[in-house]
C-alpha cells in the first residue's frame, strides 16, 4: 500500500512539539508492558530527535542506547539532547542496521515500523542484532483504525476532497500485522496490544498551531487556498469539543507489539 507522496523528517524541534510528546505519553505506557531489566544494552531504531531514546534512559537505566536514523537533522537535534548520556546515534537504515549479530539485549520502533520500505526486513535486522533471550518490540499509530493523533483532521481532509499523505505501509500498524510480522521473524512468546492516551491542548488554536507543523500534513495544509483552509480548520474545530476553561482533549491509539528471541 502506497502512502503517496514521501514524508520526510528534518526538523528535530517541529516534530518534538507535534510528535515527540505523543511518543512519550505512549512509550510510558509501552515501557511498563515490557517492563524490561536494568542494565541492557539498546537499539533504537528510527531514534529520529531522540524522543524514545530519552524516555529509555530516564526509565530503563540502559547501559547503553544505540540510535539509528536516516535524518541527519533529527539525529543532530539528538545529539544535544542526548550530550552527556550512555546513548550514541548515527545515520544509518532499519534495513542493514550496523550492528554484529547478537550484539545488543533489545531493539525497539518507536512510530518507525510503517516507515521501513520492507517492514519484515527491519524487523529480522532488530532479531538478528539482539542476542538469544532479547528483547523485540515496537510501537505504530493505529493508522488504518483512526488511531493517529490528528485523525480527525485527516478525516475531515477526505470529506473535502483531500488526500493526506501517509506512510509507505500503514497498514503495517495493524495488530494482526504486527503479530505476523514478529512471529515471521521467528520470535516466540510473541504479545500484541493497543495503547491509548491523551493529550490536553489549552485551546482550539494551540493545538492547529502544532498540527500546522506536522511534516506531512503541514505542507498540505499550508498550500490550500484561504477560504479551503479556513473552512477545513472549521469543521475539525466543530469535532474537538472544548472543555469549561476552553481547552481539548485528543485521543490517540497505537497498536504495540514485543517478543523474544530463542
Amino acid at each position: 500500500m502506497s502512502g503517496g507522496p514521501s514524508i520526510t523528517f528534518n526538523d528535530g524541534a517541529a516534530y518534538e512539539e507535534f510528535m515527540g510528546v505523543w511518543s512519550r505519553l505512549v512509550g510510558e505506557v509501552f515501557l511498563d508492558w515490557l517492563a524490561p531489566r536494568q542494565g541492557l544494552r539498546w537499539a533504537d531504531v528510527g531514534c529520529g530527535n531522540g524522543a524514545s531514546t530519552a524516555l529509555l534512559l530516564d526509565r530503563c537505566a540502559p547501559a547503553i542506547v544505540q540510535g539509528i536514523d536516516p535524518s541527519p537533522e533529527q539525529l543532530d537535534f539528538a545529539r544535544r539532547r542526548l550530550f552527556g548520556r550512555p546513548a550514541r546515534v548515527q545515520q544509518g537504515s532499519a534495513m542493514d542496521l550496523p550492528f554484529a549479530d547478537a550484539s545488543l539485549d533489545a531493539a525497539l520502533m518507536a512510530l518507525v515500523l510503517f516507515f521501513v520500505p520492507e517492514p519484515a526486513r527491519g524487523v529480522a535486522e532488530m532479531a538478528r542484532v539482539v542476542a538469544p533471550g532479547g528483547l523485540v518490540a515496537a510501537y505504530a499509530w493505529d493508522l488504518p483504525g483512526g488511531g493517529f493523533p490528528i485523525a480527525v483532521v485527516q478525516e475531515e481532509m477526505r470529506a473535502g476532497g483531500i488526500e493526506p499523505p501517509l506512510p509507505p505501509h500503514p497498514e503495517a500498524s495493524r495488530q494482526d500485522v504486527l503479530e505476523a510480522l514478529w512471529t515471521g521473524a521467528g520470535l516466540r512468546d510473541v504479545a500484541v496490544r493497543a495503547i491509548t492516551v491523551t493529550r490536553h491542548f489549552a485551546d482550539f488554536e494551540t493545538y492547529w498551531a502544532i498540527c500546522l507543523r506536522g511534516p506531512a500534513t503541514a505542507p498540505v495544509l499550508k498550500a490550500l487556498p484561504q477560504p479551503e483552509a479556513d473552512a477545513l480548520k472549521d469543521r475539525v474545530r466543530a469535532r474537538l469539543p472544548v472543555d469549561a476553561n476552553g481547552g481539548i482533549t485528543v485521543a490517540a491509539t497505537a497498536n504495540a507489539v514485543k517478543g523474544v528471541k530463542p
